[in-house]
């Protein structure tokens, strides 16, 4: 088991993602890909109250509620949720009325008594973070939420929110969910990790298989026809991108593993990581996920990778 920062968490060291609930993974297929996860060793879920807004049809909270579902119909033990606030179309932004009605909210979506781990998805120019910080104190001390994280946030304003939350005596984050992959790297280790280093918080990133692209699936530039996310994954098909692919492969022949367990492995192996996230639309994806939370990668498995990809940094 691996702990979150400095709290008392425990998880497997992989989160699963909730933004295909309700997206490109109906009510029945979420059910599967969860009971797969779960089965499997798997007890960290990741969502926000946004997902999947975006979709059309939707209004936001779909994940929130698919998971919630699947949590009161199967009463998993030791089960791990983290959710998100600021962009739900009803609940933008960080302003303290907001955050308040916005994890009422998730709490009901969810069917929980408290969140476990409740990040500020982005941050919010227009709210001092003084008045954020507070909120977020009020929610724990209040029983709503358990600890507090960040996300997208810079190591500046990290800085700024664990400085005002000692001034006020409040909790800490104990984790930073920052886009940190293979081809997404630099700013993330020369910026976020230190902090992270300083104040003992974790990293639990997204885009951990930079949106499908560190499966393999994608060795050309051309997208037409594939899924809703396959511009973006197939945009890093440059030479350098696909050598990363190609080191990857080689590796995790080695290992009798998958690209994608092979990547997930290596993001899983860096300073600070708890947990990679890693989103399934199909139960028979889940396997490989699963696979990368006990594929060890030696040293110089490790620095082939890290030396091919630092070429591919864009």
């Amino acid at each position: 088991m691996t702990r979150i920062g400095r709290s008392d968490l425990d998880i497997r060291p992989l989160s699963l993602g909730g933004n295909v609930f309700g997206w490109t993974a109906d009510r029945d297929t979420s059910f599967a890909v969860l009971d797969a996860f779960h089965t499997g060793g798997g007890n960290f879920i990741d969502t926000a109250d946004g997902y999947s807004a975006w979709a059309p049809g939707n209004s936001g909270g779909e994940s929130e509620t698919i998971i919630g579902e699947w949590l009161a119909s199967r009463r998993p033990e030791n089960v791990v949720v983290a959710t998100k606030v600021s962009t739900h179309p009803d609940f933008r932004g960080l302003s303290a009325s907001n955050v308040r009605a916005a994890a009422e909210a998730s709490l009901r979506r969810l069917g929980v008594d408290a969140i476990d781990l409740y990040y500020a998805h982005f941050d919010d120019p227009d709210t001092p973070l003084e008045e954020t910080v507070g909120a977020f104190a009020d929610l724990v001390s209040d029983g709503l939420v358990r600890y507090v994280a960040v996300s997208n946030y810079t190591a500046d304003r990290i800085r700024e929110w664990i400085s005002l939350a000692q001034a006020a005596g409040a909790d800490l984050p104990v984790a930073i969910q920052p886009h940190y992959n293979l081809v997404h790297r630099t700013q993330v280790e020369s910026e976020i990790v230190p902090v992270a280093e300083e104040f003992g918080l974790s990293l639990v990133p997204y885009y951990a298989l930079a949106s499908g692209f560190l499966t393999g699936k994608y060795r050309t530039t051309d997208a037409a026809g594939e899924s809703p996310r396959a511009s973006g994954a197939a945009k890093l098909a440059t030479p350098a991108g696909l050598a990363v692919i190609d080191v990857l492969d080689e590796i995790g022949r080695a290992h009798d593993a998958s690209i994608a367990s092979t990547a997930l492995a290596w993001l899983r192996l860096q300073p600070t990581v708890a947990a990679p996230i890693a989103s399934a639309s199909r139960p028979e994806q889940v396997a490989d996920l699963i696979a990368s939370m006990s594929l060890e990668l030696s040293a110089d498995e490790l620095a082939r990778l890290g030396a091919v990809s630092a070429e591919a940094q864009g």
